[in-house]
Protein backbone atom coordinates (compact mmCIF):
# COMPACT_ATOMS: atom_id res chain seq x y z
CA UNK A 1 0.00 0.00 0.00
CA UNK A 2 1.33 3.52 -0.85
CA UNK A 3 0.33 5.03 2.38
CA UNK A 4 1.72 1.98 4.36
CA UNK A 5 5.00 2.90 2.32
CA UNK A 6 5.39 6.80 2.78
CA UNK A 7 4.53 6.10 6.68
CA UNK A 8 7.45 4.10 7.17
CA UNK A 9 9.43 6.72 5.33
CA UNK A 10 7.61 9.66 7.37
CA UNK A 11 8.30 7.80 10.52
CA UNK A 12 12.52 7.02 9.74
CA UNK A 13 12.69 10.73 8.39
CA UNK A 14 10.00 12.48 9.50
CA UNK A 15 6.77 14.27 7.72
CA UNK A 16 8.20 16.70 5.17
CA UNK A 17 6.59 20.18 4.18
CA UNK A 18 6.21 19.44 0.80
CA UNK A 19 5.92 16.66 -1.93
CA UNK A 20 6.86 16.90 -5.68
CA UNK A 21 4.28 14.08 -7.14
CA UNK A 22 3.55 13.16 -10.41
CA UNK A 23 0.41 13.48 -12.40
CA UNK A 24 -0.64 9.96 -12.71
CA UNK A 25 -2.48 7.91 -10.01
CA UNK A 26 -2.33 7.82 -7.00
CA UNK A 27 -0.55 11.21 -6.76
CA UNK A 28 -2.55 13.18 -9.38
CA UNK A 29 -5.99 12.95 -11.10
CA UNK A 30 -7.44 13.50 -14.49
CA UNK A 31 -10.50 15.03 -12.63
CA UNK A 32 -11.23 18.20 -10.72
CA UNK A 33 -10.35 17.18 -7.41
CA UNK A 34 -7.67 15.48 -5.50
CA UNK A 35 -7.14 11.95 -5.22
CA UNK A 36 -7.70 10.53 -1.74
CA UNK A 37 -3.77 9.92 -0.93
CA UNK A 38 -3.31 13.98 -1.81
CA UNK A 39 -6.54 14.64 0.26
CA UNK A 40 -4.89 12.71 3.18
CA UNK A 41 -1.52 14.53 3.02
CA UNK A 42 -2.69 18.04 2.23
CA UNK A 43 -4.82 16.75 5.65
CA UNK A 44 -1.25 16.21 7.47
CA UNK A 45 0.32 19.67 6.16
CA UNK A 46 1.90 18.22 3.45
CA UNK A 47 1.70 20.71 0.32
CA UNK A 48 1.88 18.67 -2.95
CA UNK A 49 3.90 20.43 -6.23
CA UNK A 50 3.02 18.35 -9.36
CA UNK A 51 5.25 17.68 -12.03
CA UNK A 52 4.26 19.20 -15.51
CA UNK A 53 2.92 15.86 -17.81
CA UNK A 54 5.53 14.49 -19.82
CA UNK A 55 8.19 16.47 -18.08
CA UNK A 56 10.08 14.33 -16.02
CA UNK A 57 13.03 16.57 -16.10
CA UNK A 58 10.90 18.61 -13.32
CA UNK A 59 11.95 16.40 -11.15
CA UNK A 60 15.41 15.69 -12.31
CA UNK A 61 17.31 14.30 -9.02
CA UNK A 62 14.73 11.92 -8.47
CA UNK A 63 15.35 10.16 -11.87
CA UNK A 64 18.97 10.49 -11.73
CA UNK A 65 18.78 8.64 -8.18
CA UNK A 66 16.48 5.99 -10.29
CA UNK A 67 18.81 5.17 -12.95
CA UNK A 68 21.87 4.93 -10.16
CA UNK A 69 20.17 2.66 -8.02
CA UNK A 70 19.35 0.41 -11.13
CA UNK A 71 22.84 0.67 -11.90
CA UNK A 72 24.39 -0.31 -9.16
CA UNK A 73 21.69 -2.91 -7.34
CA UNK A 74 22.04 -4.67 -10.95
CA UNK A 75 17.80 -6.11 -9.93
CA UNK A 76 18.18 -8.17 -12.73
CA UNK A 77 20.62 -10.21 -10.90
CA UNK A 78 18.02 -10.85 -7.93
CA UNK A 79 16.65 -13.83 -7.26
CA UNK A 80 13.27 -12.12 -6.06
CA UNK A 81 11.70 -8.85 -4.67
CA UNK A 82 12.96 -8.93 -0.78
CA UNK A 83 16.67 -9.50 -1.85
CA UNK A 84 15.86 -6.50 -4.50
CA UNK A 85 14.88 -4.51 -1.53
CA UNK A 86 17.64 -5.41 1.04
CA UNK A 87 20.21 -4.46 -1.82
CA UNK A 88 18.30 -1.07 -3.09
CA UNK A 89 18.39 -0.47 0.83
CA UNK A 90 21.83 -1.20 1.67
CA UNK A 91 23.03 0.67 -1.18
CA UNK A 92 21.05 3.72 -0.85
CA UNK A 93 22.62 3.52 3.00
CA UNK A 94 26.23 3.84 0.70
CA UNK A 95 25.43 5.98 -1.13
CA UNK A 96 24.25 8.56 1.50
CA UNK A 97 26.72 7.82 4.41
CA UNK A 98 29.78 6.74 2.78
CA UNK A 99 29.81 7.68 -0.82
CA UNK A 100 31.51 11.43 -1.27
CA UNK A 101 29.78 13.86 -2.74
CA UNK A 102 32.08 15.50 -3.80
CA UNK A 103 34.81 15.42 -0.59
CA UNK A 104 32.43 14.11 1.72
CA UNK A 105 28.89 11.80 2.04
CA UNK A 106 25.68 13.32 2.12
CA UNK A 107 25.26 12.43 5.75
CA UNK A 108 28.34 14.64 6.92
CA UNK A 109 27.37 17.41 4.26
CA UNK A 110 23.61 17.73 5.83
CA UNK A 111 24.03 16.81 9.02
CA UNK A 112 19.84 18.19 9.31
CA UNK A 113 19.47 14.67 7.63
CA UNK A 114 19.63 13.16 11.14
CA UNK A 115 16.63 14.99 12.36
CA UNK A 116 13.75 14.22 12.79
CA UNK A 117 11.25 16.90 13.33
CA UNK A 118 8.19 15.63 12.45
CA UNK A 119 8.18 11.88 13.51
CA UNK A 120 5.17 10.55 11.20
CA UNK A 121 2.70 7.33 13.05
CA UNK A 122 -0.94 6.53 13.22
CA UNK A 123 -1.42 8.43 16.16
CA UNK A 124 0.56 11.61 15.42
CA UNK A 125 -1.94 11.64 11.87
CA UNK A 126 -4.57 11.39 14.30
CA UNK A 127 -3.21 14.35 16.74
CA UNK A 128 -2.69 16.43 13.84
CA UNK A 129 -4.56 15.82 10.89
CA UNK A 130 -6.78 18.76 10.24
CA UNK A 131 -9.87 18.78 7.68
CA UNK A 132 -9.90 22.69 7.74
CA UNK A 133 -6.78 22.29 5.41
CA UNK A 134 -8.55 19.59 3.34
CA UNK A 135 -11.46 22.00 3.04
CA UNK A 136 -9.54 24.99 2.43
CA UNK A 137 -7.98 23.26 -0.71
CA UNK A 138 -10.82 22.27 -2.43
CA UNK A 139 -12.58 25.30 -2.04
CA UNK A 140 -10.16 26.84 -4.13
CA UNK A 141 -11.50 25.16 -7.04
CA UNK A 142 -14.67 24.63 -8.84
CA UNK A 143 -15.90 21.80 -11.38
CA UNK A 144 -18.42 21.73 -14.39
CA UNK A 145 -20.77 18.95 -14.71
CA UNK A 146 -23.42 17.92 -16.79
CA UNK A 147 -26.79 16.75 -15.38
CA UNK A 148 -27.31 13.18 -16.27
CA UNK A 149 -31.29 12.02 -17.36
CA UNK A 150 -31.86 11.24 -13.38
CA UNK A 151 -31.23 15.07 -12.37
CA UNK A 152 -28.03 13.95 -10.35
CA UNK A 153 -24.35 14.53 -11.07
CA UNK A 154 -20.73 12.60 -10.16
CA UNK A 155 -18.37 13.79 -6.96
CA UNK A 156 -15.76 11.49 -6.33
CA UNK A 157 -17.99 8.40 -7.04
CA UNK A 158 -21.13 9.65 -5.58
CA UNK A 159 -23.98 10.91 -7.58
CA UNK A 160 -25.57 13.90 -5.63
CA UNK A 161 -29.63 14.74 -6.68
CA UNK A 162 -29.65 18.37 -8.04
CA UNK A 163 -33.12 18.34 -9.66
CA UNK A 164 -34.69 16.42 -13.00
CA UNK A 165 -35.67 19.64 -14.18
CA UNK A 166 -31.89 20.73 -14.82
CA UNK A 167 -31.37 17.80 -17.23
CA UNK A 168 -28.90 17.78 -20.15
CA UNK A 169 -27.64 21.25 -18.10
CA UNK A 170 -23.99 22.29 -17.31
CA UNK A 171 -23.69 23.41 -13.99
CA UNK A 172 -20.49 24.30 -11.69
CA UNK A 173 -19.82 22.53 -8.54
CA UNK A 174 -17.72 23.78 -5.41
CA UNK A 175 -16.98 23.33 -1.93
CA UNK A 176 -18.46 25.62 1.11
CA UNK A 177 -14.99 25.51 3.71
CA UNK A 178 -17.91 27.15 6.40
CA UNK A 179 -20.85 25.31 6.28
CA UNK A 180 -19.12 21.93 4.32
CA UNK A 181 -21.36 21.91 1.84
CA UNK A 182 -21.30 21.03 -1.42
CA UNK A 183 -22.52 24.11 -4.26
CA UNK A 184 -24.50 23.36 -7.85
CA UNK A 185 -24.79 26.79 -9.58
CA UNK A 186 -25.36 27.84 -12.98
CA UNK A 187 -22.86 30.00 -14.82
CA UNK A 188 -24.78 32.45 -13.95
CA UNK A 189 -24.03 31.90 -10.18
CA UNK A 190 -27.87 31.17 -9.31
CA UNK A 191 -27.88 28.59 -6.75
CA UNK A 192 -29.83 25.26 -7.21
CA UNK A 193 -28.70 23.12 -4.60
CA UNK A 194 -26.68 22.89 -1.30
CA UNK A 195 -25.39 19.41 -0.14
CA UNK A 196 -23.60 18.59 2.99
CA UNK A 197 -20.56 16.87 2.09
CA UNK A 198 -20.33 13.94 4.57
CA UNK A 199 -17.61 11.96 2.93
CA UNK A 200 -15.18 14.93 4.18
CA UNK A 201 -14.80 13.66 7.51
CA UNK A 202 -11.85 13.54 9.51
CA UNK A 203 -11.70 9.55 9.32
CA UNK A 204 -12.22 9.42 6.06
CA UNK A 205 -9.52 11.76 5.05
CA UNK A 206 -7.07 10.13 7.33
CA UNK A 207 -7.93 6.63 5.98
CA UNK A 208 -7.80 7.48 2.35
CA UNK A 209 -11.71 6.41 1.56
CA UNK A 210 -13.41 10.16 0.72
CA UNK A 211 -14.03 8.47 -2.81
CA UNK A 212 -16.95 6.35 -3.26
CA UNK A 213 -15.54 2.65 -4.63
CA UNK A 214 -17.97 1.20 -5.82
CA UNK A 215 -18.62 -2.72 -6.41
CA UNK A 216 -17.64 -3.44 -3.24
CA UNK A 217 -19.53 -5.10 -0.22
CA UNK A 218 -17.08 -3.84 2.65
CA UNK A 219 -14.42 -0.58 3.11
CA UNK A 220 -11.71 -0.72 1.10
CA UNK A 221 -7.97 -1.18 2.06
CA UNK A 222 -6.45 -0.05 -0.86
CA UNK A 223 -4.48 3.14 -0.60
CA UNK A 224 -6.42 5.55 -3.28
CA UNK A 225 -8.92 5.83 -6.31
CA UNK A 226 -8.53 8.62 -8.48
CA UNK A 227 -12.16 10.51 -8.39
CA UNK A 228 -13.93 11.25 -11.46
Amino acid sequence: MVQEALRGVFFAWGMPQRLRVDNGCPWGSQGDWPTDLALGLIGLGVDLIGNAARRPQENGVVERSQGTGKRWGEPETCADADERRRRLESLDRIQREAYPSPEESRWQTFPALRQQERPSSKAWEKKNGQRERVLAHLAKDNAMRRVDSKGQVSISGRNPYVGERYRGQDIYVFLDPLDREWVFATAAGVQLRRKVAEELTQERILKLQVTNRRGRKTEPRGPTVCPN
